[in-house]
């Protein structure tokens, strides 16, 4: 039953992933810990061999259609490496509840930052100080809480500078993967001390999941994906949180 469990689970992960280019670990930490009885620290681990996998995939049908800026992705890995493995490397040490809550807190902005109109309609590459400071915080968030990233590229590329969510997808998707690689060489420490039967078939599901949605065009506007996502994170942070500070 746990198997079936992390399959369909992988499903989900998958469609998200797929559709909106953010957000897999989102909801894959989350799972591990209440679903499967992870601790923090090992759900951020096992979490990022999962969601990267599943973001290559999914990046993968964005190549053979173009919509993909390389150099916005290849940049924001780059320079937020120091970052990413400085403190994957501390991972180890954090109590579970900062890692749990923390997380928490990076997920609700991370809806927030899903929300809003777009301050442009021309579509044109990010400038090299944005690139810069996100690529930072994306590094630290990677190797911190096990999340790709995508939260960040997406409203940036979408919101800041026109491109169409589509483009930002892919992008997102490729910095996703690349970083949660990177981030997981980071967590050597804490891979031998995770049971991966649950994430190998919860990866197996999302990396096939995550191939198809990619290649599929909701029959709904961006903004309104983005605000159904926006409020998933929301509610998933809410739950998190009370689980946490008033149950635990």
């Amino acid at each position: 039953m746990e198997i079936l469990g992390a399959l369909i689970a992988g499903t989900f992960i998958g469609s998200v992933l797929g559709f909106v280019g953010a957000g897999g670990a989102m909801l894959t930490v989350p799972i591990l810990i209440y679903g499967f009885g992870f601790e923090p620290s090992l759900a951020s681990t096992a979490a990022l061999a999962v969601v990267g996998a599943a973001a290559l995939s999914g990046a993968s049908a964005k190549i053979k259609s173009k919509e993909i800026y390389y150099r916005d992705a290849f940049v924001i890995w780059a320079i937020g490496l120091t970052t990413n493995l400085g403190f994957s490397n501390l991972a180890d040490d954090l109590p579970e509840d900062f890692i749990a809550i923390g997380f928490s807190c990076v997920i609700i902005f991370a809806g927030l930052s899903m929300l809003g109109s777009p301050l442009t309609t021309m579509t044109k590459r990010m400038s090299w100080p944005v690139l810069i400071v996100i690529s930072l915080l994306i590094g630290s968030i990677t190797g911190l809480f096990g999340i790709g990233g995508g939260f960040l590229v997406i409203p940036v590329l979408v919101l800041g500078f026109g491109t169409s969510q589509s483009i930002a997808a892919g992008t997102a998707l490729l910095v996703i993967a690349i970083n949660s690689m990177t981030a997981l060489i980071g967590h050597h420490a804490l891979v031998s001390e995770v049971s991966w039967d649950i994430p190998l078939a919860m990866g197996i599901s999302a990396v096939t999941v995550a191939q198809i949605a990619s290649r599929i065009k909701l029959p709904i506007s961006d903004a309104l994906l983005r605000k159904v996502f926006a409020y998933l994170l929301f509610s998933v942070a809410a739950f998190s949180l009370i689980e946490r500070i008033f149950i635990a």
